[in-house]
């Protein structure tokens, strides 16, 4: 058998185990790794060990301590409430204030998955109490994740440009956040006119005149924990330092390109020795299968590398036709791949067949990424996606089926629109 039959055959045995048993697809790729770094390609232990990716370790402690501290204190619930009390009854306004807050808490720093559990129980019950769509408000909460998820300190974007560096690509931090938070803001203005926002635009001012203080009964406060605040927000002295800390390693690690890792886990040691009581709950939150999901794939690619094999790979994608078909095939792959596993792994995997296309200059590297960026995440609202799942889980039981609905068709729909529309703005202009 050839090396690259063995290396595509080992990571769909990745795949197909860590799904079918539901294990944490890092694991099993760190035994792969083993399996058939010592058993075929003849590498020692200590080689695929090195493998590891300890910056973006590193990276991942950083802001998700940092989050989760920002959770333990109260900060998250503060920015939500304090965006909510700003519509006073104008519904219209609702769903975009639960996109905001998506960006913001994931472009925080904040999984995708945990900005997910935190606010769509929360949008959806708000989605039932001002009589919208919920299929709309949940949308609005997955494209605000994906807005959010490419910001210099989001974990999305550390992932994807960590795993660039590997293969000696600089990509540009601030430019891709833009472009893909303007990708993701116009998908949002598509899901809002489809899905019921001019009706909301009529309605005006919600007549609702529940009283506030029974509101927070109105939904589940969802795995994140957060209830529905409506009483007026207080912005205490540690929620005020993190949201400054916040906005601190942001404008430091764009203005100084210093590490963001290392600057996140410095603003998170400062929260954590003036407020101890906070990080003790903050450890928790530390995204450590995340960090075991993207280290063991980047360990079992790293073996693949040094094998020499995703040169191959990357070299029977370029025999394609021409780069600009060959960065085609790989954002479709992007897509469609992504709507059924981990958005993580995708990037993983798919980076290093990305990284010869923009060494050879043949494509943009700003586009090619972006484009890249926005064909893996767009996809993120299956509903075989946890985000996907989230928002039919909470839906009222009468409504479930036909959001179920919904989701599955804006869901597949992503598969070709996203990395057609985003090959055809990004990439093939230059």
């Amino acid at each position: 058998m050839s090396p690259e039959f063995v290396a595509v055959a080992g990571l769909v045995a990745i795949f197909s185990i860590a799904m079918w048993r539901s294990l944490n697809m890092g694991a099993v790729a760190l035994v792969g790794a083993f399996v058939i770094g010592v058993g075929y390609f003849r590498v020692s232990p200590a080689e695929i060990a090195e493998g590891f990716p300890g910056s973006l370790l590193i990276t991942l402690l950083g802001v998700t301590y940092l989050f989760g501290i920002a959770r333990a204190n109260g900060t998250v619930d503060a920015i939500i409430g304090s965006a909510v009390e700003l519509v006073r009854g104008r519904v219209a306004l609702l769903p975009w204030i639960f996109f905001l807050l998506a960006a913001i808490i994931t472009g925080a720093g904040a999984h995708s998955a945990a900005t997910n559990a935190i606010l769509i129980p929360v949008a959806i019950a708000f989605a039932h109490r001002y009589r919208i769509n919920p299929l709309l408000v949940g949308l609005c909460v997955i494209n605000g994740t994906n807005a959010g998820g490419f910001s210099p300190i989001s974990v999305y974007f550390n992932i994807v440009n960590n795993i660039f560096e590997q293969s000696s690509v600089s990509i540009p931090a601030a430019p891709i956040f833009i472009l893909t938070f303007l990708a993701n803001f116009a998908l949002n203005v598509a899901a809002f006119f489809l899905l019921g926002g001019r009706e909301l635009l009529r309605r005006g001012a919600s007549d609702d005149q529940t009283d506030r203080s029974d509101s927070t009964d109105t939904g589940p406060t969802g795995s994140g924990g957060t209830a529905l605040a409506t009483r007026t927000t207080k912005w205490t002295t540690p929620k005020l330092l993190t949201v400054a800390l916040l906005v601190g390693v942001v404008v430091i690690a764009l203005a100084f390109s210093m590490d963001v890792g290392f600057l996140a886990l410095s603003a998170a040691v400062v929260m954590a020795a003036l407020y101890p009581q906070d990080s003790k709950r903050a450890v928790e939150q530390i995204g450590w299968g995340v960090i075991l999901l993207i280290g063991g794939i980047v360990t079992y690619i790293s073996v693949l590398q040094g094998a020499g094999v995703v040169d191959e790979l990357a070299q029977s994608v370029s025999t394609i036709g021409s780069p600009m078909v060959a960065a085609l095939a790989i954002v479709f792959v992007a897509g469609i791949v992504s709507a059924f596993a981990s958005t993580n792994a995708m990037f993983v995997v798919l980076v290093p067949l990305a990284a010869p296309l923009v060494l050879s200059g043949d494509v943009s590297t700003l586009g090619f990424v972006t484009a890249l960026c926005i064909a893996a995440s767009a996809v993120d609202s299956s509903p075989f996606s946890g985000g996907g799942a989230l928002i039919v889980a909470n839906t009222e039981e009468h409504l479930r089926e036909k959001t179920f609905r919904g989701m599955l068709i804006w869901g597949m729909s992503m598969t070709v629109v996203a990395p057609t529309l985003s090959w055809l703005i990004f990439v093939l202009p230059t």
